[in-house]
């Protein structure tokens, strides 16, 4: 029964509490049991919370705590994991940072109690590298996560603990954030879903890059469906969060149950932005053939990417101006308890001139007419969800990507990066696997605010696919596959 549990999504779960077949108490138990078995050879969820869970599965079971029931989004008791970079009352919350390693708050993040609100119960936090900064898991307070797919290999970062739980099966839903790829790089790696909203979607509480809309809050499942779930769970204004809105009219989770009426009519895809980043050479063919699944459905499919310009150096700029805010004062008092890739985030923010962030914002402006003028065409922009399969869990990031060697940890991070700063929402979903059996996604992405639109899509190709019903999956050992060679000519192989 409990491995039976484990299994089902977190929509069919939902469907079973709703219908008392099941009770939150079995799930937590299930979860347990899945926890105890997989935890030692992945390191997902550091920090679990499960008699806090049951007390508040106990509540709900008296009738106690059920006052959104019917409302978008309600979960009905059902078991999810909260990143490590957002508090949970009670809970030990360290960033994974050693500088908050013993730290324990009194509340929960707005977004953690509006969750609890609508029934979901915090059954573990996940792992997360430093203060959330890195594309591979690990930090100093709780070590390193591992891909489940292959144990040799990384689950992406920073929402790695997230993806690796809901795709090794413990838990049924994945809190996240993202502000470079945070959910859609783990999501890819680890062969799940994750969905970066558009900013104001769901609320960030009150942190001090209040008017920011680089970092965002989302959801990971397994499915697209689970994903539509948790984001109608998250969605609304928050009288904290200047950016936040109300949730739309139309659930999610409704939406997408009529995905097939939805449908794009044109996708427009690139693998690279017309060869302005390295993908790997596998990677990019195949996305390029997974893409062409849509083609079955009725959509077109016409490869368009908007010029980049020099969008890498201003999402550089700008990121650093994030760390400024967030990190300058513990640079000045922790900063031995620092690790070195934030430590150079934020010092480039401190060097840069008031030109240079000017530039850069004028630079952000021209790419979103671009993005803009390209959706007056198409319906979704569709690309590979990473530049580059899972890495060895040893790195802290890839060291080259397509033979080219990379300058710094963000340097893989441009599919992603340039969603971002558009403001808009994408979501990634599993396409394939590469030679090496490693999990390869899509990322789609819609204009702001459509997040339906994107969802919608990535239904319809999850159909298509069937790539959903292959997880959750065990642990598997393995090795790390060499890293892609350089092209044998000038020419793009």
């Amino acid at each position: 029964m409990s491995d039976d549990l484990i299994r089902l999504t977190a929509t069919e779960a939902v469907a079973r509490l709703r219908r008392r077949e099941v009770s939150p108490l079995d799930l937590i138990e299930a979860a347990e049991r899945r926890i105890a078995a997989v935890e030692p050879a992945l390191n997902a969820l550091p920090t679990l919370c499960l008699d806090r869970a049951r007390a508040h599965a106990r509540r709900l079971m008296a009738g106690e705590g059920r006052e959104a029931e019917g409302e978008p989004g309600w979960l009905g008791g059902l078991p999810v994991t909260i990143k490590d970079l957002t508090d949970v009352a009670g809970v030990r919350t360290t960033y994974g940072s050693p500088i908050f390693k013993d730290h324990v708050p009194d509340r929960s993040h707005p977004l953690v109690e509006r969750i609890e609100r609508l029934g979901g119960i915090v059954i573990a936090k996940s792992n997360t590298p430093e203060f959330g900064a890195g594309g591979s898991t690990f930090n100093e307070v709780f070590g390193r996560t591992r891909n489940p797919w292959n144990t040799a290999l990384t689950c992406g970062g920073s929402t790695g603990g997230g993806s690796v739980s809901v795709a090794a099966g413990e838990a049924w839903l994945a809190h996240g954030s993202d502000h470079a790829g945070s959910l859609r790089r783990p999501g890819t790696y680890c062969g799940v879903v994750g969905l970066r909203p558009s900013p104001g979607r769901v609320t960030r509480g009150a942190p001090n890059n209040l008017f920011s809309p680089l970092s965002v809050q989302g959801p990971m499942a397994r499915t697209v469906p689970d994903v539509a779930l948790f984001l109608d769970t998250m969605a609304g204004w928050d009288p904290l969060d200047p950016l936040t809105y109300d949730a739309p009219a139309t659930p999610y989770a409704a939406a997408v149950a009529e995905a097939e009426r939805h449908r794009p009519r044109r996708i427009a895809f690139t693998a690279d932005f017309n060869g302005a980043l390295p993908v790997d050479r596998e990677t990019r063919a195949i996305c390029a053939e997974a893409v062409r699944r849509f083609e079955a459905a009725g959509c077109a499919v016409e490869e368009f990417a908007p010029d980049l310009g020099a969008l890498q150096e201003a999402f550089l700029v700008l990121r650093s101006q994030h760390f400024v805010v967030d990190r300058e004062l513990q640079l000045k008092t922790h900063r031995e308890l620092i690790k070195p890739d934030i430590i150079w985030n934020t010092e480039r923010g401190l060097a840069a001139t008031p030109s240079r962030l000017a530039w850069a914002e004028r630079e952000r402006a021209a790419w979103y007419r671009r993005v803009a003028a390209m959706f007056a065409r198409f319906d979704v922009l569709v690309t590979p969800g990473a530049a580059t399969p899972a890495f060895d869990v040893m790195l802290r990031h890839p060291e080259s990507v397509a033979g080219v060697r990379l300058e710094n940890y963000m340097a893989a991070s441009m599919l992603n990066a340039a969603i971002t700063l558009a403001g808009c929402p994408a979501i990634a979903v599993p396409c394939g696997f590469d030679r090496y059996g490693r999990p390869i996604g899509l990322q789609i992405a819609a204009p702001p605010r459509r997040e339906e639109v994107a969802l919608c899509a990535a239904a319809l190709f999850e159909r298509l696919s069937g790539l959903d019903r292959l997880v959750p999956v065990d642990p598997r050992p393995g090795t790390v596959p060499p890293p892609e060679a350089p092209p044998t000519s000038p020419a793009r192989a």
